[in-house]
């Protein structure tokens, strides 16, 4: 901005001009202006003419006001939390200014001010004539005429929306045009201001242009000058200081008094308008406003003494600016920022929501609780903010259930615009967040499992099915519903392995995602796609973080979306998007978009506050499934992140190639979700990396454990300020026990009839051999036998061991039959007699014990049972 005033009249000049204006001046003199002095005649008469023709409705636009961006303390009371502006402005009232600083600007800027409609003609003459004769640059303008000149360049300048060449076109077009098109601007000014004092007290328009003009850089009215230059409210100005404010409006940029290093150099180099020269431009300016004061009768000779006599001592309050404000909240503040950026409630389009945002004078009430805020930057802080070893991040995102209010938002390394790349002290990207947002997101390991758990119950499959989660080839379903071969394997590149060189094990999707089983969860997407497991996080609201569809090749990837550990969370998403899907299973299946902004109102009060909408994207009994099964992880892989206070909680834990670490978890009320991780791949031993965090460790934990001190602590906050309630009960149909055909594997060898059961879902037990006719390693028992059994049933196979004979049958005489079984080969024969009257005397064999055909072994006892009239 040019240091001379934005009002200055260096458009006059020239004789033509000055001929032109003399012929409106009859007209304003005819107009009543000068009431003093009357003209008449043809001239005078076409000026009325031209002059009545030029428009005369001015329209003044809003100031360009600071937006403020508040948030809660722990009281409930709105503090502010940060403020954007291009222009510093504090709107002030006409009751809130000091008496001497309107005696101090109407002295030296407009003596006649109360005397004249709107244009001071005697002054604008002598400008216009000096002007004309001598090229000078003198001023005419009366404060109303200054004050149509700041209107007409503020709304150009709105207009404009931060286009620096525009705003440059507005001063341009209002303060410093020459030849004719100066005239005619002059003319129009004029116009303009006798139409203001038509409509307006004069009061109004004095509070009016001290609201509005510019005390040097971005300081512009009279509230942001008593601040900034003096540490005061406008009301509470001294004589001296009054003086020296007034006197900044003719070389605002010059005059002001917050360079203590001078504004401007002498012919020699030398600083100008410093502390060390006691700011001598603005003290001439101010002694020469004292000396108007003193000749117009508005201080006394022993105030104006007084007042000449006080140095120049500036007090200056900088009004800071940006998210840097929000101590503690940083990023939180630019993921609202964002959110003004982006959403059409603020502007119609980019340039007008940023300009919006630094101009607009918007007053923006945000979600954050100061209470959870605190707490969840304590217990990130268990994380360093920076290690030498990776580029180490961690981050915490807390959402109310039902609602989707932002509740708190941290991260381990600290806030700072500046650019200290990668792995620095500080940061300015949000790992909470997505790409559009200022953020990234991270592979969300096995906390994804919940949304293969989701697509499982909405196809109708209970959580008590049994499959076989074994370490194997599996045939999962792709996304055009063709079948493909996975490998799971542990310790094997190319396959999926399970956590721990956990071998895997036939058991319930439950128990699968009690204990996040890999190979468990490839065997689900043996009867649920990949793809449509994507689709079902989509439509809880997670994407990949820069915004691209989960179940789509990401540009210039080679992955395939049919790839099956897509369902295991290599795709990096935004925190806050999990932490959304987790809370609208707390909230029986409503999801709530995150919510950062509880209201917005315009700088005339009117609200504008973004919609955010809850829609269900899940049945009632899907989403109490769901969350039942959850609640079971808090047993199993979540064990280590238990709270103990009483507070049901559900939860997942997640893995990602120990480069990504997880907790996601939530009570009915609140939602945590917990990140630690690699924030980007190093360079190690010139290969582009992540590191292992299993191998480091940090405040006493192992990197890939320590959110089980982060995530507990946050959670345990909420459930103290929230509560939480007993989760819905699962639904019976999708908790059923599932029956299933059990194949018979008798006659096969051990290892067939194992291998039949386990790919059939069965776990099998080997029991020890037993006589059979079969060869040995036949199986020859089963229990229980082929049939419908419960999916979960344990089955339990023996093999022959060669050495069986069957039971020959015997009939007839007793003793016959004895000696008849002994000289088969068995030795341990007796007989067992049971009395009966009709029976002969000498006995009858009723049958034997094992029955006639049993397979036993040649030691085998048997028994020939027999009646007899009387037993021996």
């Amino acid at each position: 901005m040019p240091h001379v005033k934005r009002t200055a009249t260096g458009v006059l000049g020239g004789v033509l001009g000055l001929v032109g204006l003399s012929a409106v001046a009859g007209v304003l003199i005819s107009a009543t202006v000068t009431p003093a002095i009357a003209v008449t005649g043809y001239a005078a008469s076409s000026a009325v003419d031209t002059f009545n023709k030029l428009p005369g409705f001015l329209e003044i636009d809003p100031l360009m006001l600071p937006t403020e961006i508040y948030r809660k303390d722990s009281a409930g009371n709105d503090v502010l939390m940060a403020q954007f502006y291009d222009q510093n402005r504090i709107p002030v009232t006409y009751d809130q200014v000091a008496p001497v600083m309107y005696d101090a600007i109407i002295s030296s800027e407009d003596k006649n001010f109360y005397t004249h409609g709107g244009v001071d003609l005697v002054g604008t003459i002598s400008a216009l004539a000096g002007n004309a004769s001598s090229g000078s640059n003198r001023g005419g303008s009366s404060l109303t005429q200054q004050y149509v000149k700041n209107i007409l360049q503020q709304n150009c300048e709105s207009e404009a929306a931060g286009d620096q060449e525009k705003v440059d076109a507005c001063f341009t077009s209002t303060t410093v045009n020459k030849g004719s098109a100066g005239y005619q601007r002059k003319i129009q000014e004029m116009r303009y201001a006798i139409q203001l004092e038509k409509e307006y007290p004069k009061e109004d328009i004095l509070v009016g242009y001290l609201n509005i003009t510019n005390f040097g850089g971005v300081v512009y009215g009279i509230g942001a000058a008593a601040q900034t230059y003096f540490g005061v409210n406008a009301s509470d100005l001294s004589i001296a200081q009054a003086a020296t404010i007034a006197g900044m409006v003719q070389e605002p940029n010059t005059l002001r008094i917050d360079r203590p290093g001078g504004t401007t150099t002498d012919k020699a180099g030398n600083p100008v308008n410093g502390e060390a020269d006691g700011y001598s431009l603005t003290l001439d300016r101010r002694n020469y406003v004292l000396g108007r004061m003193l000749e117009d009768g508005k201080i006394s000779q022993a105030e104006y003494d007084e007042a000449k006599a006080t140095p120049i001592t500036p007090n200056i309050q900088p009004r800071p600016q940006g998210c840097q404000m929000a101590t503690g909240a940083e990023f939180f503040c630019e993921y609202v920022v964002s959110i003004v950026k982006s959403d059409p409630a603020f502007g119609e389009d980019t340039d007008q929501r940023a300009a919006n945002l630094r101009r607009g004078g918007m007053k923006i009430y945000t979600t954050l609780n100061a209470d959870l805020q605190q707490n969840a930057l304590d217990a990130i802080s268990v994380v360093p903010g920076s290690v030498p070893y990776m580029n180490l991040g961690a981050s915490g995102v807390q959402i109310e259930v039902g609602t989707g209010r932002v509740l708190s938002m941290v991260q381990n390394r600290p806030y700072s615009t500046d650019n200290v790349g990668d792995n620095g002290p500080t940061t300015q990207l949000n790992y909470n967040v997505r790409k559009a947002n200022g953020g990234g997101g991270h592979s969300a390991g096995s906390t994804y499992k919940v949304f293969s758990l989701i697509n499982w119950l909405e196809q109708g499959h209970s959580v008590n099915e049994t499959l076989n989660g074994r370490i194997g080839t599996k045939k999962v379903i792709n996304c055009d519903g063709q079948t493909q071969t996975v490998k799971t394997a542990n310790n094997t590149d190319g396959a999926v392995g399970n956590f721990e060189n956990n071998p895997g094990y036939n058991g319930s999707v439950y128990n699968f995602t009690r204990d996040s089983l890999n190979s468990g969860f490839i065997a689900m997407a043996e009867k649920i796609s990949v793809c449509s497991t994507n689709r079902v996080a989509m439509k809880l609201g997670v994407m990949r973080d820069d915004g691209t569809p989960l179940d789509e090749v990401p540009p210039g990837s080679s992955i395939s979306p049919n790839q099956a550990y897509n369902v295991l969370g290599d795709a990096a998403v935004a925190p806050i998007d999990m932490a959304a899907a987790y809370a609208s299973i707390a909230a029986n299946g409503m999801l709530c978009k995150p919510k950062a902004i509880d209201r917005a109102v315009d700088a005339q009060g009117n609200d504008i506050t973004p919609q955010t909408t809850c829609e269900r994207v899940m049945t009632e009994a899907v989403a109490s499934t769901a969350a039942y099964t959850l609640e079971g992880v808090m047993s199993g892989t979540g064990v280590g992140a238990r709270i103990g206070d009483g507070v049901p909680v559900f939860g997942k834990t997640g893995i990602h190639e120990y480069e990504q670490t997880w907790m996601d978890g939530s009570s009915t009320k609140v939602t945590t979700v917990v990140w630690v991780g690699n924030v980007n791949s190093i360079q190690i031993n010139g290969k582009w990396q992540n590191v292992k965090i299993d191998k480091y460790r940090e405040s006493g934990y192992p990197l890939s454990r320590i959110r089980n001190s982060i995530w507990p602590k946050m959670q345990g906050a909420a459930n103290k300020i929230y509560g939480g309630d007993a989760f819905p009960k699962p639904d019976t149909s999708l908790t059923k026990q599932v029956l299933v055909d059990l194949p018979s594997v008798i006659g096969m060898s051990v290892d067939q009839a194992t291998q039949t059961l386990t790919t059939a879902g069965f776990s099998v037990t080997v029991g020890d051999a037993v006589d059979g006719v079969e060869a040995p390693g036949t199986i020859v028992q089963q229990d229980p036998g082929a049939g419908r059994v419960a999916g979960s049933t344990n089955v339990t196979i023996r093999p022959s061991n060669g050495q069986g004979v069957a039971v020959p049958a015997v009939s007839g005489d007793p003793v016959a039959a004895v000696a008849q079984l002994k000289s088969a080969g068995f030795g341990d024969v007796s007989g067992q007699c049971t009395q009966k009257d009709d029976a002969p005397d000498k006995g009858v064999v009723t049958g034997t014990n094992p029955a006639a055909g049993a397979i036993v072994g040649r030691g085998s006892a048997i028994t020939v049972e027999f009646q007899a009239k009387k037993c021996p």
